[in-house]
């Protein structure tokens, strides 16, 4: 495989204004490393993505990729698209529809002679594994799937230094997208480039990337690997933009023993979704930023609700102790090789927890059943709320 021209760079970004449209942020994208930009519509992830190729220009910021400063606006520095070297992938495509999938891709190199733009292009065709006779055709005459391998190959032809992903799959059909997502996998290995990806689908950032950045109103609002945004995101918005589905209230209490103060552990009151005190309390890390009294939030991964005899974290169980609910399913819903119970805590008004679970023990899940489930209070995330 032909190599990028320039040794491999992490691009650095960092990005501020209020108009035309509010867009703030910084965040880094490492060699061979896949980011995702998720959001809901409006988040400002497409103009993030402009901003970068070059397609708009912020009003403060700095874009660095490496030794090179594409966008510096204290200095004047503004590289156009033409100097960055970007390989841009859209989600419609943008083939020219009387040219074949060869001639769409030698179309990036106009800078070489012809019959080498034809080897080039043949090459990059044959790397996103498209058949001579695929080749041959023109966009009408190809799947989806194959129409978007078209404008991947486009894109890398320019031998990038930084390949930047519009919503690329979402016009695919779910059987051609996962040979997408093979092949996207293949190439973040082999071309060691940051790529950026932007997404609304949250289980293909998950599934795909190494890193979310969280965006929201034109603000990004955390960046970090998906496990962990999932498990500790950073405040009440974040839970609900990445779909953390048990997300609760509840009143922070502190340590209560000088155990607690040890183990940096403290207690925390479950509230009912309107507020109301209850007398179920949890023993979950103190990361000593909360005042007693403070009213919260509070998150827990399905990793840590547990049924009958699962093994909890670590060989002796989980470090700040477990609370056994009993509940009753109210749902159930099968999505392919997982299931996704609704389960009422008999003691908690108001109060629904989210089991996702796989493998045998999902087929005995049935509405109306009573279930023991285990709290492991080692998973559970606590967040100030906005009030407090």
């Amino acid at each position: 495989m032909n190599a990028p021209s320039a040794a491999p760079a992490t691009l650095k970004v960092q990005i501020a204004q209020h108009s035309p449209m509010p867009l703030h942020g910084t965040f880094t994208c490492g060699p061979g490393e896949l980011l995702a930009l998720v959001g809901p519509s409006g988040a400002g992830k497409t103009s993030m993505l402009r901003c970068l190729a070059g397609l708009m220009r912020p009003q403060t910021g700095r874009v660095e990729v490496g030794d090179e400063v594409w966008v510096d606006t204290e200095t004047g520095v503004c590289r156009p698209p033409q100097q960055r070297h970007v390989g841009l992938v859209f989600q419609n495509y943008a083939l020219m529809p009387h040219l074949s999938a060869r001639e769409n891709v030698a179309l990036s190199l106009l800078h070489l002679p012809a019959a080498e733009r034809r080897r080039q292009a043949t090459h990059w065709l044959d790397h996103v594994r498209l058949s001579p006779e695929q080749q041959a055709r023109r966009p009408a005459e190809l799947s989806g799937g194959q129409q978007q391998r078209v404008a991947v190959a486009r894109a890398l032809a320019r031998e990038p230094r930084l390949l930047l992903l519009d919503e690329p799959f979402s016009a695919v059909d779910p059987l051609n997208r996962e040979g997408l997502y093979d092949l996207l996998a293949d190439l973040r290995h082999e071309l060691h480039i940051p790529i950026v990806l932007v997404t609304h689908d949250l289980s293909e950032a998950r599934h795909l990337a190494d890193s979310l950045v969280v965006m929201d109103a034109g603000r990004v609002l955390q960046q970090g690997p998906p496990s962990r945004i999932y498990r500790s995101p950073r405040n009440a918005r974040v839970a609900d933009l990445v779909g953390v589905q048990n997300r609760f209230r509840g009143r922070w209490v502190g340590p209560l023993s000088p155990q607690d103060e040890v183990e940096r552990a403290g207690w925390l009151q479950w509230l009912t979704p309107e507020g109301k005190a209850t007398n179920v309390h949890l023993r979950v890390r103190d990361k000593q930023r909360l005042s007693t009294g403070q009213a919260v939030s509070w998150v827990i991964q399905g990793d840590g609700l547990h049924l009958g005899p699962e093994t909890s974290t670590g060989p002796e169980g989980p470090a700040l102790g477990e609370v056994s609910l009993d509940t009753t399913v109210t749902s159930v819903r099968n999505l392919g090789e997982t299931t996704l119970a609704h389960v009422r805590v008999n003691a908690l008004e108001g109060v629904t927890l989210r089991l996702t679970r796989s493998g045998p023990q999902r087929q005995w899940l049935a509405v109306g059943q009573s279930l023991a489930v285990r709290l492991d209070c080692d998973w559970v995330h606590v967040m100030p709320t906005r009030t407090a």
